[in-house]
């Protein structure tokens, strides 16, 4: 997993590329060439897009199969809370494919020809994409554009910091599993954030115990053998939005493209989402009496 060095000069450093620090750095090369540092014109022309856009979320972790892509799909349907397949060339930029009249989704996914085409870009041209997609989709006035981002501290994450930094994002949602191996990796998740000023809503502990559905006895699946995401989040000064615990019926609602949430709403791990929505809402001192779109 790559990760920022602890020396990093920084992307507007006349030393960025070049320093001691950089030396094996994946993102030693888009440093070099400035094209970290900018300016890029994109910067303002998705700064103008992103004006009708009103809540920004990152959703990140350092480590791979954790459940980000899950956790991000339940948050938009939780802000939705109503929550084919093409997308559409309009005249104002590529237009999401709305599953509901308040809930689209943008995907790389969309634009291949075959659902089972693998992706087998180098950085600039993920870089690029990242580039049309907030600078070319049509997004429209939504009130949350939530970015389910891979793991790692790579290219990509710089390249959405970067162009999304005069547009301001309001923070990252942190996910991660109990066990040792994945918060190592999220620490170094939550350090890259610190080194960006990317702002951090909270850590949401994904896969915390299973409890059986007929007894309600709680097993620990992924034990926390170093205290789980409570005990890293005291020790970083970062705030735990909640524990998500494992249920089967989550990846069967998944499966089928419903809201778990809305399939299955006696589940402890539903009131954990619910939880954990209502504090990200609390964040943004907003309330469920509103009506929100969400891409």
């Amino acid at each position: 997993m790559a990760e920022v060095p602890g020396d990093c000069p920084g992307t507007s450093s006349a030393q960025a590329g070049s320093a001691t620090a950089c030396q094996g750095c994946p993102n030693q090369r888009l440093c070099a060439s400035g094209a970290a540092a900018g300016p890029d014109p994109a910067i303002e022309e998705i700064k103008e897009k992103m004006k009708s856009v009103k809540h920004k979320i990152l959703v990140l972790s350092g480590k791979g199969g954790v459940g980000k892509s899950t956790f991000s799909a339940h948050l938009a349907h939780g802000l939705a809370e109503d929550e084919t397949k093409q997308v559409h060339q309009s005249g104002s930029g590529w237009s999401p494919v709305y599953v509901e009249d308040n809930l689209g989704v943008m995907s790389v996914g969309f634009l291949l020809s075959s659902p089972d085409d693998a992706v087998i870009w180098r950085g600039p041209k993920k870089n690029g994409m990242i580039k049309q997609f907030l600078r070319d989709v049509d997004w429209g006035e939504i009130d949350y554009l939530i970015v389910d981002t891979p793991p790692g501290t790579s290219d990509e994450h710089l390249s959405i910091v970067q162009y999304l930094s005069a547009a301001h994002i309001d923070g990252a949602v942190i996910i991660t599993t109990p066990q040792e191996v994945s918060l190592q990796d999220v620490r170094k998740e939550i350090s890259f954030c610190h080194k960006v000023k990317l702002p951090i809503i909270g850590v949401v502990e994904n896969m915390s115990g299973f409890i059986c559905p007929k007894c309600k006895n709680e097993s620990q699946i992924f034990p926390p053998t170093t205290g789980g995401a409570e005990k890293m989040c005291q020790n970083l000064n970062v705030p735990l939005l909640g524990k998500v615990p494992l249920d089967p019926q989550i990846g069967k609602s998944c499966d089928k493209g419903q809201s778990f949430l809305s399939e299955v709403p006696n589940s402890p791990a539903t009131a954990s989402y619910r939880n954990i929505i209502q504090r990200i809402q609390d964040y943004f001192g907003l309330h469920h009496s509103q009506e929100e779109k969400i891409i």
